[in-house]
């Protein structure tokens, strides 16, 4: 997708350090070169490598600024590429339009399958033509698109993936088999027990 975005993209390379205190012995820190720290991918972590164009979406994933709206799921259109800063644009929200900067910091993953800990300094950003239903949970969009391999097997669920769209016809829905054959329904989850103290 971020082929058919024109214009030149920039990269920026992330800074990978081990935590001090944690593997201060020469074996660990052999282990745990910068070159080893850069190949980790976690949840809730931006790439060591992230390319970026203008008019790119991305999402922020990081709370920095809950009053202007910057919180950790917000929509932005990147609107200029800085050497230390990316100027983007609000999607969505109260602060639809505004322009803001966001610089790098330094995440921490908290994912307890790594056996250490490590620092990752870069901007907290993701490009974002698709997201999840969880993450899409909040916004108001124009247009929606929703592939849907298997059931959505969560309360409700269906329901805030399809309530996302402002327009009935800015809704299209693929449902497809394990066979990646085209269905007409799909399993719609809901616990009838949810209602039963109402």
């Amino acid at each position: 997708m971020s082929n058919l975005t024109e214009g030149e993209g920039k990269t920026y390379l992330s800074s990978d350090t081990t935590c001090k205190g944690v593997g201060s012995s020469s074996v660990l820190a052999d282990v745990h070169t910068p070159e080893f720290l850069n190949t980790i991918r976690a949840s809730g972590l931006p790439n060591h490598s992230l390319t970026l164009k203008v008019g790119s979406p991305v999402m922020l994933m990081r709370n920095i600024d809950h009053s202007l709206g910057l919180c950790n799921g917000t929509r932005l259109v990147v609107t200029r590429l800085g050497n230390h800063v990316v100027e983007g644009s609000i999607l969505a929200g109260p602060n639809a339009g505004t322009k803001v900067l966001i610089a790098r910091m330094t995440i921490t993953p908290s994912d307890p399958r790594l056996p250490f800990k490590f620092n990752r300094r870069q901007f907290p950003l993701m490009l974002s033509y698709a997201m999840t239903i969880n993450k899409s949970q909040g916004q108001t969009l124009s247009n929606v698109g929703l592939i849907l391999k298997k059931p959505v097997f969560v309360h409700g669920q269906l329901y805030v993936a399809a309530s996302r769209v402002s327009q009935p016809d800015g809704l299209k829905i693929l449902v497809c088999d394990e066979s990646k054959q085209d269905c007409n329904s799909t399993t719609n989850v809901v616990y009838k027990e949810v209602f039963n103290n109402l």
